[in-house]
């Protein structure tokens, strides 16, 4: 149900506009004196005010507002995020000007402070991104094969296509491997004379299938087949299953009850416990996105949507791997965030392994990959840039099994948004151009998505042997987009549909 309601006389809305303001400020400054004894960056302090502001707006539901503002030729706020109260004040002082009121004391703001967003996102953007390339605002993020640490003419080739921030990825690879990739990175980027920031993107407690038994020559499964899914390193029978999976992290799995739901590899497999025993719990396959059937291989990702897992945010992999990340990395991914302790527990780890100088300097990166995480996003915010730079990572894989793929398409779109008001760049993540990189050929569905991408600061694309050629493609669809659009504004370029027929 709408909170306000349609308003024809001027003197009315602007009223009613006036009243909003005024709760909108009172509650934007009530959150912010919450978060203010979290800010050690002074320069987050105006980005942090404006998405306490932001958040008092979007609690209320200003749909018939908007349409109210439009007969009057005013701004319908739908593209407040970088400067909310401003944004509100200018349309309250048109409206005083058309009801030729003169009791109404807000004053249209000045200029620059509504440029004052856009800049304070560009700076924070370059410094934890990168500088944007001189032809396209958005960045292009590359997950680094292995390959990328024994040849250094191929990570040459993926900055002249345009990389400019390089992800290795801790669930896979050794320091050893890591260190010649971040040696060839700095090499190429050197002798091409362009910067490509690091980000080493730590595992966190992803469950994997760590072990697969099995009595088949190629362990695929259909729909109706079963599975076991075992905690245990020692079983005392397959239970009757021709495949048994074991979990990277075996105290879920005493949790499960019969009718979970149980995710593999970001979603392919959608399926239920059946049975539950002693040693694990038997699992029906439902649903399948490949018709030909699933092969299961170890260290692909198993999710289970319907359960709240509380669970430390790094392992003890996880903090070895951070002894080399925090000497090495430009960027630190930090995976399954899900609210503000278990960024203040990373941010203390950081601490133990840098002095305060450099621990204030390096760039996190929080991945948006569960539902705590999502509805907890402020305060995650707040209390990350509040010391250190930032970026977000919508990481959709993980997102869309936990919330769901309609849900998905909403919160992507949240996300960009809050993430705006707050000034922290954006990188939109997971299956982009998947198809193209792995045959070469893309899929008119990969297309439009890569172009809902360019309303983000970066945008990240996976291995594959056609990776060159999709960062070519995605470089040119960022560039025709940066013409028109920057993140929900469309730029009016003149379009060349609308001119004079020849």
């Amino acid at each position: 149900m709408n909170q306000y309601e349609f308003i024809e006389d001027p003197n009315d809305l602007l009223d009613c506009l006036l009243t909003m303001r005024k709760e909108i400020k009172q509650e934007g400054m009530e959150t912010f004196q919450r978060w203010e004894p979290r800010i050690e960056r002074t320069s987050f302090n105006s980005s942090a005010l404006n998405l306490a502001f932001y958040l008092a707006l979007r609690r209320r539901d200003i749909r018939e507002l908007q349409k109210s503002l439009i007969p009057w030729g005013l701004s319908s706020l739908g593209r407040l995020e970088s400067r909310t109260l401003e944004n509100i004040d200018s349309v309250i002082a048109t409206l005083a000007k058309v009801t030729e009121r003169k009791d109404i004391q807000v004053g249209y703001p000045p200029y620059h402070s509504f440029t004052l967003g856009r800049k304070q996102l560009n700076d924070h953007s370059n410094y934890v991104l990168g500088d944007s390339p001189i032809n396209r605002y958005t960045r292009i993020m590359v997950t680094l094969p292995t390959e990328a640490a024994e040849n250094n003419h191929f990570v040459s080739e993926l900055i002249a296509h345009g990389m400019n921030v390089a992800r290795i990825n801790c669930a896979h690879d050794h320091p050893t491997v890591w260190l010649k990739m971040i040696e060839n990175i700095k090499k190429a980027a050197q002798q091409l004379n362009r910067p490509c920031k690091i980000l080493m993107d730590v595992a966190g407690p992803k469950v994997r299938i760590e072990r697969l038994y099995t009595t088949l020559m190629n362990p695929k499964v259909n729909v109706e087949d079963v599975f076991f899914l075992t905690g245990e390193k020692k079983l005392e029978s397959f239970e009757g299953a021709e495949i048994v999976l074991g979990c990277s992290i075996p105290e879920i799995i005493p949790t499960l009850e019969v009718g979970d739901a149980v995710f593999l590899d970001d979603g392919k497999l959608e399926g239920v416990v059946e049975t539950v025993t002693h040693q694990g719990v038997m699992v029906r396959v439902k649903k399948l996105k490949i018709e030909k059937g699933l092969k299961l291989k170890a260290e692909k990702g198993i999710n289970f949507p319907d359960k709240n897992i509380n669970i430390d945010l790094l392992t003890e992999k996880d903090k070895r791997d951070l002894d080399f990340v925090c000497q090495h990395a430009d960027i630190i991914g930090c995976s399954f965030v899900k609210d503000a302790e278990d960024i203040l527990f990373v941010q203390s780890e950081i601490r133990k392994r840098l002095d305060e100088e450099r621990a204030s300097k390096v760039a996190l990166m929080v991945k948006m990959e569960t539902v705590q995480g999502v509805q907890n996003l402020p305060e995650i915010l707040v209390t990350a840039a509040g010391k250190n730079p930032l970026c977000v990572m919508i990481a959709r894989g993980d997102l869309a099994v936990e919330v769901g793929y309609l849900r998905l398409a909403e919160l992507q779109e949240e996300i960009l948004w809050i993430c705006e008001a707050a000034d922290v760049p954006v990188v939109w993540a997971t299956q982009v151009l998947d198809t193209m990189l792995k045959t070469g050929i893309p899929t008119r569905a990969e297309i439009s998505d890569a172009t809902k991408g360019a309303k983000a600061e970066c945008v990240m694309l996976n291995k594959g042997p056609y990776v060159l050629d999709g960062i070519s493609i995605l470089d040119e669809i960022l560039e025709k987009m940066q013409e028109h659009q920057y993140k929900k504004t469309s730029k009016l370029r003149a379009l060349s549909l609308a001119k004079e027929p020849l």
